[in-house]
This record gives C-alpha cells, sequence and structure tokens, in this order.
C-alpha cells in the first residue's frame, strides 16, 4: 500500500507537465485550414517571446492582412496578427511562391498598395530607426519577420510570435494600418536596409479586425 501511495502523486505530476508543453508550437495555427505544415527550418523559429514568469497568454487585439500578387506574380494570401501580452502571434498561409525556397516577408512603413509594383509600400516598418537585422535579435526593424518557406507545391505555412510591434495599440510600433509584403527572394539579415530580399511578389495592408 505505501508504494501504491507513493507512485499516485508522481504519475499525476507527470501528467501535468505533459499538459503544459507545446502551447505555441511551430506549424499550422488554429483557422489556417489543413495542408502541409511548415515545421522548423532555417529562418522559420519563432521569434523572441516573453520573458519568464509572464504567465498564461491570451489574444488580445487583432488585425489580418489579405496579400494581393503585384503585377505578374501570382502571390497571394492571408496573414493573421494577435496580440499576446508583449508579443504577437502570426499567423500566415501565402500561396503562389515558387517550390521549395525560402521569400522575404516583412511589415512595410506604408499602407499604400497602389502601384503595380508594390513599390508604394514604402521601406521596411522602423518606428525604432534600428539597422535591418535577424527576427530574434533587439536591433532590428519592427518589421523585420522570418523568411516564408515554401513546399513542393509552392504554398508556406506558418506560425510564429515576434516582439518589438504592436496590433492596435496606438502606439510606434502599432502595426495596424503598416503594409505587409512578400518578397522575390529570401532575406539574408545582413544586407541594409533589407537583407537582399529583392522585389515584391505581393503586398497586402494590415487592418484591425
Amino acid at each position: 500500500m505505501l508504494r501504491l501511495r507513493t507512485l499516485a502523486p508522481v504519475a499525476a505530476l507527470a501528467l501535468l507537465s505533459a499538459c503544459g508543453h507545446g502551447m505555441y508550437g511551430q506549424g499550422r495555427g488554429p483557422g489556417m485550414g489543413p495542408g502541409p505544415g511548415m515545421g522548423p527550418g532555417p529562418g522559420m523559429g519563432p521569434g523572441p517571446g516573453p520573458g519568464p514568469g509572464a504567465g498564461p497568454m491570451y489574444p488580445g487585439a487583432q488585425a489580418v492582412a489579405m496579400l494581393q500578387p503585384t503585377q505578374g506574380n501570382a502571390t497571394a494570401g492571408t496573414v493573421r496578427f494577435e496580440q499576446h501580452r508583449h508579443a504577437v502571434m502570426v499567423f500566415a498561409r501565402v500561396t503562389g511562391l515558387k517550390p521549395n525556397q525560402e521569400h522575404g516577408f516583412h511589415v512595410h512603413e506604408k499602407g499604400d498598395c497602389s502601384s503595380p509594383d508594390g513599390m508604394s509600400a514604402g521601406g521596411h516598418f522602423n518606428p525604432t530607426g534600428k539597422p535591418h537585422g535577424h527576427f530574434s535579435g533587439t536591433e532590428r526593424h519592427a518589421g523585420d519577420m522570418p523568411n516564408l518557406r515554401a513546399d513542393a507545391n509552392g504554398v508556406a505555412e506558418t506560425r510564429f510570435m515576434m516582439t518589438g510591434m504592436e496590433v492596435g495599440t496606438g502606439g510606434a510600433t502599432d502595426i495596424v494600418g503598416k503594409g505587409l509584403i512578400v518578397h522575390v527572394n529570401p532575406d539574408d539579415y545582413t544586407s541594409q536596409p533589407t537583407g537582399n530580399a529583392g522585389g515584391r511578389l505581393a503586398c497586402a495592408v494590415i487592418q484591425k479586425s
């Protein structure tokens, strides 16, 4: 009887521990629909999240961007942004990409997709005046995000968490009303000021939902 009484709380503790893992893993986000997940890969890891002890995170303000192709391209998709305490969760599904390739993916300073090439969206969203950099670092544009990685069918589905941006706060780093761009080439996270990501395949305006 003593042995059984000792094992019972150990088993209960193990079960509680198992339930606590995987809250925001890489892959398809809720509501993204069926299809191959992105999975981890170079440039696709989650951005830095809130520090230890931040507690449970529940969605706050939300925004959505409906990507439309620029002239001569077929890239389109839906991207959702959710405020979670001091970080933003990003859910993306983008089609019409180059199969098995990475593509730069950034928030841009202007919510204007009126030009055929998407250049009306301006440069990267950078209200803090920092150099372009890797999305996981602190010395980077607020709009610097992980590359999209397309599967064999030219579809990218991913979710990741970002700090340094906000949804619907009205503050300097609020992304509502800004542009969203998918680029031809991958972001190398080093070259200034755009990471050598090349032309613009698709453009959207981020709108509060």
